[in-house]
């Protein structure tokens, strides 16, 4: 059975502007590619330290799948994982529990304890 929580790490500027606007379009490697890119909770800590290594003004964000329903769909990325993907944007009412994050240059995520 697949998850039915996702994770989005984004820059805290980007969380800003998703707040004031309602959603999330994603971020230039998402509108790229198409969707927006999540990870499940086994696969976060590879996510951080592959893509955001020594980066501090992050934001993890809890993604609720179910509410977003169709727009999200299970598909092979690294090693053949499934990995969620969002196929429209993020909205807001979507989300839970963002916490500012940071990424150390050994790839270690750095969680405050509140947003």
């Amino acid at each position: 059975m697949l998850p039915t929580k996702a994770y989005k790490i984004m820059t805290a500027a980007d969380w800003r502007l998703t707040l004031a606007e309602g959603l999330y379009e994603g971020s230039a490697v998402d509108r790229a590619d198409g969707y927006i890119h999540l990870s499940a909770l086994d696969q976060l800590e590879t996510t951080a330290a592959k893509y955001y290594a020594g980066q501090t003004d992050l934001m993890l964000v809890e993604v609720d799948l179910e509410a977003l329903g169709d727009t999200v769909v299970w598909e092979p990325s690294r090693g053949g994982a499934l990995f969620p993907h969002i196929y429209g944007p993020l909205t807001v009412a979507a989300t839970a529990n963002a916490r500012a994050l940071s990424v150390n240059d050994a790839g270690e995520m750095i969680l405050s304890e509140e947003g």
